[in-house]
């Protein structure tokens, strides 16, 4: 599949994930999809991957992931993503900037790693800034 084929489809996750559209979210993944952080363990299944999602931004106002920069390697998309969340009752918000490591097969997401630190979704893609 063309690379900006994949690009596509990753965008479309950041949008349905920014709308909480889940079912908009799942449309492009494999029913095997796996979700790995470096941070908070491995999620396999729409069901397990989902929940840690509505776990994750239940103590937020608002949170939405915007996709920065995107970068192709094979089957392989890397975007620099900043993760922006006000915590419930407070003022106060929070910005991160992370890089997560989208893998396709067959038109379809697979794997979802998140990375703390952009370079290092960089290297795992075989790539470097």
């Amino acid at each position: 599949m063309p690379q900006e084929e994949n690009i596509e489809i990753v965008r479309r996750a950041y949008g349905s994930l920014a709308r909480r559209d889940w079912d908009g979210l799942w449309a492009d993944a494999h029913p095997d999809f796996e979700l790995h952080t470096q941070l908070q363990g491995s999620y396999r299944g729409r069901d397990e991957a989902q929940r840690f999602v509505e776990d994750r931004i239940a103590a937020f106002e608002s949170w939405i992931a915007e996709p920065e920069e995107f970068f192709e390697s094979d089957d392989q998309v890397v975007v620099f993503v900043t993760q922006r969340a006000q915590p419930k009752g407070t003022r106060a918000v929070i910005e991160i900037k992370v890089g997560d490591v989208w893998t396709l097969r067959d038109g379809k997401v697979s794997t979802l790693e998140t990375f703390p630190q952009r370079e290092k979704a960089l290297e795992a893609a075989g790539l470097r800034e």
